[in-house]
């Protein structure tokens, strides 16, 4: 804030955990007061808890879906409705993850969340496209955001009481880093260009390539078996 703020910007914050509806509304309310007008709105809180399936704990579950997804839709919840009052357009930004396109072994909960976030930004893109306002979804692989470090902070925190405190465990090596300058200019471009998907990693190609082909080959392999629809 205060960097920004010796840069010449006029900057405003509100405390808000994006689990609890209330306050991301809170949000919306400041955001609006102290602003008059907003055009573009970022969702872009997110933890994780990594590990296999079988041994996250319901709380894991819970942690993650709260804020990753439920972040996400209340965040739809409080701006989407004075968006369209305004009548003037806008922009809606999700960010998701590589791992909402692709499963991640060892990265179970998250996935599950940004695969919401990728369903959300897609389908509400289809629904407010006639009344100007565009849509997009930051689907990177790694970025220089310490985010296993924040989470972990973050959750003991939040929850001081919980029994299922620790390491979320190794995640999936998959690319190089991306500094956030490099992410923050790409995902303006696609802002300014309407563009729904915002894929900062070449590398993430094949794999996204792969499980569509996939998808696809299954309607052949079901029809050499009989299957006729």
């Amino acid at each position: 804030m205060n960097h920004l703020r010796a840069e010449g910007f006029d900057v405003h914050s509100v405390m808000c955990d994006v689990r609890h509806r209330e306050e991301v509304t809170h949000l919306a309310d400041e955001a609006f007061r102290l602003l008059g007008h907003v055009d573009v709105v970022f969702s872009n809180a997110g933890i994780v808890v990594g590990g296999p399936i079988v041994e996250m704990t319901h709380d894991d579950w819970r942690w993650v879906i709260d804020v990753d997804l439920w972040g996400s839709i209340h965040t739809v919840e409080a701006f989407l409705p004075r968006l369209l009052e305004q009548g003037t357009g806008g922009h809606v930004v999700f960010t998701a993850s590589f791992a909402g396109l692709v499963p991640n072994a060892g990265l179970g909960a998250y996935g599950v969340a940004k695969y919401g976030v990728v369903g959300l930004a897609e389908t509400l893109a289809r629904e407010v496209t006639a009344d100007g306002i565009g849509v997009s979804v930051l689907c990177p692989m790694v970025v220089e955001t310490n985010l296993v470090a924040n989470s972990e902070r973050i959750r003991g925190a939040a929850c001081a009481q919980s029994s299922t405190t620790g390491s979320p465990g190794p995640l999936p090596l998959q690319d190089d880093n991306l500094g956030v300058d490099d992410i923050a200019q790409l995902t303006a471009d696609a802002i300014l260009a309407n563009r729904l998907y915002v894929l900062p990693h070449a590398a993430s190609r094949a794999s996204i390539r792969r499980r569509f082909e996939r998808i696809d080959r299954t309607f052949d392999e079901q029809a050499a078996e009989g299957w006729r629809h």
